[in-house]
């Protein structure tokens, strides 16, 4: 007999496709192209909107502020970043993976993202409003807010990870598991519709549920 596909479908992640000998280079700047570079380092703002970044390290690089807006970025590491804003809003990120630091902003919005990983990251606020997102893992990671208003998500898993809230309104998900996430309240539970959670998560939330629904408690 045939074995059943596991539900929810689990993301299909694959690490970036990075060459075994990197070239130090020069930040990346606006519209430019960066293949096989590995910075590292303190910096002021990298500004690099609309570049595109492949094969490429960020290895422990501290800046004030890393713009990637509209940028395309393929099998790209950034490695214990500490930045008090990176702002990708409108990028495309495919096989990406953000691995330990600190971030304070995390702005997706409206971005299109394929196999990206954020593993063992502290993020004071993760925006992916209305982003477009397939193959995502977010594990061992603390974040203040989560933001995913109109986003659309398909096969995204959680691990050992936690939210104080997440913005669910007009959200959209296929195999989207919430169980290793630890969220302290959901601004719209309608938004959770065909998410998969634990049975402990959901008397958690089950007031918020029942009055997503109509239903009235009276004891």
């Amino acid at each position: 007999m045939a074995r059943a596909n596991p539900s929810p479908a689990p993301p299909r992640v694959s690490p970036p496709d990075l060459p075994s000998v990197l070239d130090a280079g020069e930040a990346p700047t606006a519209g430019a192209d960066a293949q096989d570079v590995r910075w590292t380092g303190p910096a002021d703002v990298i500004e690099a909107p609309r570049a595109t970044i492949e094969a490429c390290v960020f290895d422990e690089v501290s800046a004030d502020e890393l713009v990637l807006t509209d940028a395309t970025l393929i099998d790209v590491d950034l490695r214990a970043v500490r930045m008090p804003a990176v702002r990708a809003r409108g990028a495309r990120w495919r096989r990406v993976r953000v691995e330990g630091g600190r971030i304070g902003t995390l702005d997706l919005s409206d971005a299109e993202l394929d196999e990206v990983e954020l593993r063992g990251v502290r993020i004071d606020y993760l925006s992916l409003a209305g982003a477009r997102v397939e193959d995502l893992v977010i594990a061992d990671c603390t974040i203040g807010a989560l933001d995913l208003p109109a986003a659309r998500l398909t096969r995204v898993a959680f691990a050992s990870t936690r939210a104080d809230e997440v913005d669910t309104r007009d959200l959209r998900s296929t195999d989207l598991d919430l169980r290793g996430l630890e969220a302290l309240a959901y601004l719209d539970v309608t938004g959770l519709r065909a998410a998969t959670m634990s049975g402990d998560q959901v008397e958690r939330i089950a007031a918020a549920l029942a009055a997503g629904l109509g239903i009235r408690i009276q004891d």
